[in-house]
Parts: C-alpha cells; sequence; structure tokens
C-alpha cells in the first residue's frame, strides 16, 4: 500500500487522486493507494469554485466530476490544512511515501507602471474571488461606484471580469454569488467597461465562445474601433496577425466576432445601457490620480509590431477616463515554503512531474502538477492529462510502473476501482493525523464540507435565488462546519 499527500484540491490535484488510484490499479502487481487531499480552505474544488465566472455553469459543473472523486474509496479530505503553518514540507514527506504539490496559480502578475498602488486599482484576480465568494477576500472589498473602468487584458479572465461589469445584475441572480456581492453589484454605477491589449486582436488569448457572450448580453452595447482591427500595415508590418488569421481556426473566430462590433453605433454616447468597448494596440504607461489621490485615469501609449516583428510604442498616447482599473495580464503561482521554486518561471523545477533540486537532480518522494508545474496554461480538462504524466513518474519510482510515455494509461473518465477494491478496507484517518491532533488542528473533513454544501443550498431556497449561493465569508462557513 502507498500512501499519498496532494496538496491542493482543485482540479490538477483532485486530477491527480484519480490518476493515482486508476494506474496504481492497472500495474503488473497491482498497488492499492490511499490519497489525502490536503487543502489550506474549508473547501475543496479550488479554480473550479473560486475562479470560473458563476455564470458558467457549464464549466462549474466540473465540480461533480470532482465531488465524486473525493467520494471513491481510499480518497480522504482534510480542508483547513496549510502546508507551511499546519504541516511542513519535512512532515508530509516523514507520514508519506509520496507528496504532489498541486496548489495552482493565485497571484496576478503586476503591470509595473507608476500609479499601480493607487486606491481603485486592483487584480483581477482579487475581483475573482469577490464575486466567486472567496473567503480570504472580504465582501465589502468592492464597491463598484466607478462609473468607467478598464480592464487590462485580453484573456478569459479579463472577458469574465468585463462581461461581470457590465451585465445586468438581475442575470445574476440565479447564480451562487453571494448575497452581499449581488447586493453591491445591484448597487453598481458602472456604465463603460474597455479592455485593453498591448498587441492587436490576432494575438489576444480569449476563446471564441466567452468572446462571443460579450456580443449577447441584453442591453449592453460593444463595439471595436475599426482601425484596431486591421492585421496588416496599420499596426503590424511582419504579416504575425495575418499569419495566425490564416493558421488558427480560434484567431479567426476571434476576428470574425470583433470585426462585426466594428464602429459605434450611433448615439451610443448619449444611450442607455452599459458599454463595453475592445481596445488593442495600446499599453498602459500610468495610471493617473485624482485630487483626493484615486484612479482617475490611464495612460495608454499606441504600440505596434515593426517589419521585424519588433513590439514597439509609437510615441503616442491618449489617456483613458477610468475610475477603477483590473489588471488580468496573467497569474503567477506562489513559493512553498520549503520547496525548490524558480522565480523566473514561478514553477517548481520538475521533469515530468518529479521536483528537481538546485543541481537538477529528482528529489525522493515529491512531485507536482498543475500550474505549479507548468505555468498558467490550458484549460481545467488540460490538467487531467498533466496529472496522470506526473502520476506516471511516480508509480515509475515507488512501484515498478512503466516510466513516462512507456505505458498506457488509463483512458480519461471518472475514477472506477476494480471490482474487488469495491468494498475494500482502508485505513481510517489522515497519515498525518496524530501530527494534527498534536498542534491542535481539526481539519474539515469531506461529511463536513457537505455540511457547508447543504447550508449553501438553503441560503439559496431562502433568498429564492437557484441552486445554490455561497455563504458570505469566513465565519459563515465556520459555523456550518460546526
Amino acid at each position: 500500500m502507498l500512501r499519498v499527500a496532494v496538496v491542493g484540491s482543485g482540479p490538477a490535484g483532485l486530477y491527480a487522486a484519480e490518476a493515482l488510484v486508476k494506474q496504481a490499479a492497472l500495474l503488473p502487481a497491482p498497488v492499492r493507494i490511499v490519497v489525502d487531499v490536503l487543502d489550506r480552505l474549508p473547501t475543496p474544488f479550488g479554480l473550479v469554485r473560486y475562479g470560473v465566472a458563476p455564470d458558467h455553469k457549464s464549466i462549474k459543473s466540473v465540480a461533480n466530476y470532482l465531488r465524486r472523486v473525493l467520494e471513491s474509496p481510499g480518497v480522504n479530505f482534510a480542508g483547513g490544512v496549510a502546508l507551511g503553518t499546519h504541516v511542513t514540507r519535512e512532515d508530509l514527506l516523514a507520514s508519506y511515501d509520496a507528496v504532489i504539490y498541486a496548489t495552482g496559480a493565485m497571484r496576478d502578475r503586476r503591470l509595473g507602471i507608476p500609479g499601480e498602488d493607487l486606491p481603485g486599482s486592483y487584480a483581477a484576480t482579487d475581483f475573482v474571488n469577490w464575486y466567486c465568494g472567496h473567503p480570504d477576500i472580504e465582501h465589502s472589498a468592492f464597491t463598484l461606484d466607478a462609473e468607467s473602468v478598464a480592464v487590462i487584458g485580453v484573456g478569459n479572465v479579463a472577458v469574465d471580469v468585463a462581461r461581470i461589469l457590465a451585465r445586468d445584475p438581475a442575470e445574476l441572480e440565479q447564480t451562487d454569488i453571494p448575497e452581499p456581492v449581488m447586493a453591491a453589484l445591484r448597487a453598481s454605477k458602472v456604465r463603460e467597461v474597455h479592455v485593453i491589449g498591448r498587441r492587436g486582436p490576432a494575438q489576444a488569448k480569449f476563446t471564441t465562445k466567452e468572446l462571443r457572450e460579450l456580443g449577447e448580453l441584453p442591453g449592453v452595447h460593444v463595439w471595436t474601433d475599426p482601425a484596431e482591427m486591421d492585421l496588416t500595415e496599420g499596426f503590424d508590418r511582419s504579416g504575425e496577425s495575418a499569419e495566425l488569421a490564416a493558421a488558427d481556426r480560434r484567431v479567426r473566430g476571434n476576428l470574425v466576432a470583433l470585426t462585426g462590433w466594428a464602429g459605434a453605433p450611433e448615439g451610443i454616447a448619449e444611450g442607455p445601457g452599459r458599454k463595453l468597448r475592445m481596445r488593442f494596440w495600446l499599453r498602459p504607461v500610468e495610471i493617473e490620480a485624482s485630487p483626493s489621490g484615486t484612479v482617475a485615469g490611464l495612460r495608454l501609449e499606441r504600440t505596434r509590431l515593426t517589419a521585424g516583428g519588433v513590439f514597439e510604442g509609437t510615441g503616442e498616447f491618449e489617456t483613458l477616463d477610468a475610475q477603477m482599473i483590473m489588471r488580468s495580464v496573467g497569474y503567477q503561482s506562489v513559493p512553498l515554503p520549503g520547496v525548490p521554486f524558480d522565480e523566473r518561471t514561478h514553477t517548481i523545477p520538475n521533469a515530468s512531474g518529479r521536483v528537481l533540486s538546485d543541481s537538477g537532480e529528482p528529489l525522493p518522494g515529491e512531485y507536482v502538477a498543475g500550474w505549479l508545474k507548468r505555468g498558467p496554461t490550458g484549460v481545467i480538462g488540460t490538467n487531467k492529462g498533466d496529472a496522470a504524466e506526473t502520476v506516471q513518474a511516480l508509480l515509475a519510482d515507488l512501484a515498478g510502473g512503466p516510466e513516462v510515455g512507456e505505458g498506457k494509461l488509463p483512458r480519461p473518465g471518472l475514477l472506477r476501482h476494480p471490482d474487488d477494491d469495491e468494498s475494500a478496507d482502508f485505513p481510517a484517518g489522515l497519515a498525518c493525523a496524530d501530527l494534527l491532533t498534536a498542534r491542535g488542528v481539526e481539519p474539515v473533513s469531506y461529511a463536513q464540507w457537505l455540511r457547508i454544501s447543504e447550508a449553501e443550498e438553503a441560503l439559496a431556497a431562502a433568498l429564492g435565488r437557484g441552486e445554490r449561493v455561497k455563504l458570505p465569508n469566513g465565519d459563515a462557513i465556520w459555523s456550518a462546519i460546526r
């Protein structure tokens, strides 16, 4: 029997737990695996719960899949256990045969421009955490009293932020947004949202489905600048934009949507409804302050690609009137206490998921999966194959399994134990239970998580707001647990 700790209960961590059981069952000499999934939060599912926009219910349904992983024999959930606070790296290595780090990427990249820390300038992750009800963010963190908001970035997170800001709050009533956040959205004064990209529409990272959703928002006027849609001489003399459009179906789909919104509708400035403008070939150079010291505007420089493919500023500037700035220019992972970390790539150095020492040698019993392994790339489903690779390396090291790329992996799909394991006895409790007890730490069990879930369903029924409404803060969550 192997006992493995997975640090992080988001998609990467739970796909790793699933892969451990499935792959171990297929070994020439099957090995029984017990997996303890640790998370510093009392709630599981990570990015699916606290990163996916509440109006994307089909994506949030991934939680139903992950829930069944946590309900599988031999998989234990331990919430409220923080690496570095409640347990150390050395504790885990002493208690388990192996540890998989899967804590994701929880920090926004900074812009590095003057005024970035002014009141009214925020990381998009903080805003996402706020509307998703993350217990680390107070429900009073955002008041939405700005009339004009600039969202810097052209990925799916930026599109999510812009959509939540521009959408009629009445359309969000049936989502799981906490009630205090809904109250702030109902009172929002936001009337204009600007989404700003440093490069052109062909280089934007959002997916076509998410982009098109902006044009389907009732009462919201979306438009682009026709000149900024030019793929040739205007802003890109290298030909890169045209090549991307020719080679990439996603880029072509994005361009169809964006060019369909070209040109401001007549009378839009004075007309009713919220306005959402997509801007390209502009880079922020300064966030300007009001006399009271809050955000008053965003100074932008026009950009271009030279014939040689060099990205540069043109020296042409404009100032956008905005009282709130959201930066969404990428996520970064943060170091875990005692665990090797590459400050350049913001990942744990690894080879096929094996954690590497400073000298480049694999460290016995330590593995990594997800964004902490490869950087913030791909979609939720990308973590499935990523986790499978890490687990294959782990089992090759500890259980005589095939080396990475050599053995046949289980088909994607929900974890299924072999029939003779369905009623098998597994050790009761966590492998690190005695250590946590000695330190006065009481982990949140899966059964206690279900109390939180039931309280959220009851709250939704009481408010008449759909299937679930998240509890408003950490105190309410812990109250439900007790």
